[in-house]
C-alpha cells in the first residue's frame, strides 16, 4: 500500500476520536536519494492528504554519516511528530 493511504487512515481515525492534526514535523535519514530536492513535493502531498496548509508541514533530511545499514545505503529511516488538538 502507498504510505499516503496509511496517513489518510490515521487522520480519519483521529477525527473519529475527536482529534485534529495541527502540524507535522518529519525527518528523513538516508544517504541517498537526496530528499531535499523533493521536499516541497513531499510537503504538498502530505498537506493535501491531511487537509493542512503546507506551512504546517515540515520536512528535514539528514544522513547517517556512513554508519550502519542506513549509512551503507541499505535503507532509510523516518521520524515524524504530529501536534494534535482536541476538536471542540
Amino acid at each position: 500500500m502507498p504510505s499516503i493511504f496509511f496517513l489518510r487512515t490515521i487522520k480519519a481515525h483521529l477525527e473519529r476520536e475527536g482529534w485534529r492534526i495541527l502540524n507535522i514535523d518529519a525527518t528523513l535519514i538516508a544517504e541517498k536519494p537526496k530528499v531535499m530536492k523533493k521536499a516541497d513535493a513531499i510537503r504538498h502531498t502530505i498537506s493535501e492528504a491531511l487537509g493542512l496548509d503546507m506551512r504546517r508541514v515540515s520536512i528535514k533530511a539528514t544522513t547517517n554519516e556512513g554508519l550502519g545499514s542506513i549509512g551503507r545505503g541499505e535503507g532509510i529511516a523516518a521520524f515524524a511528530v504530529a501536534t494534535l488538538s482536541e476538536r471542540n
